[in-house]
């Protein structure tokens, strides 16, 4: 991490150290799926009603209820709401299945449970098993991301700080 930074390990492990104890993040094993024998991964969106929130399930205890339901489904491996887009969805969760009968058992599950309550659902259903995976779940690539995004900020702050500068002397 220290040579795609570019920064020295000290540095590395120093700035870890604060983010941990800041509680930034955690650590997470991310496996081979295709090794555990899980064939497919499902990205799947919702769109909850207003009568969720309107008709007896005040907004805490439908969130309780959702909490409840995750944790006897460890299959679900992200799972939030309040976005916006793709006509109106409000959830999202990332789920894999040992196989498209565990993922369609899953739905059926969800559609019962939740059914009244959800006016949309639909996935994206991607076979692991594949050759057309370009780039599976990784954050080996994170530090990347970080690093331009960095310099990218630097450089514009260092913009509008010229800009300011520019702006002051004018007046």
């Amino acid at each position: 991490m220290a040579k795609k930074l570019g920064v020295s390990q000290p540095t590395v492990t120093r700035r870890r150290a604060r983010m941990e104890k800041a509680g930034l993040f955690e650590y997470t094993a991310i496996p081979d799926f295709s090794k555990l024998s899980i064939e497919i991964m499902a990205i799947s969106f919702s769109k909850w009603t207003s009568e969720a929130f309107v008709e007896g399930l005040p907004k805490k205890r439908l969130d309780e209820q959702v909490k409840r339901f995750l944790s006897t489904h460890p299959n679900v491996i992200f799972s939030a709401t309040g976005g916006s887009g793709l006509k109106g969805m409000n959830s999202v969760s990332i789920s894999v299945h040992k196989d498209f009968a565990d993922y369609y058992n899953w739905v059926k599950e969800i559609k019962i449970l939740w059914g009244k309550n959800i006016a949309e659902f639909d996935s994206y259903v991607l076979s692991l098993e594949s050759n057309n995976v370009s780039r599976y779940i990784t954050f080996k690539y994170l530090p990347d991301y970080i690093k331009k995004e960095d310099a990218s900020h630097n450089t514009n702050t260092k913009k509008d700080n010229r800009n300011s500068s520019m702006n002051f002397v004018r007046k």
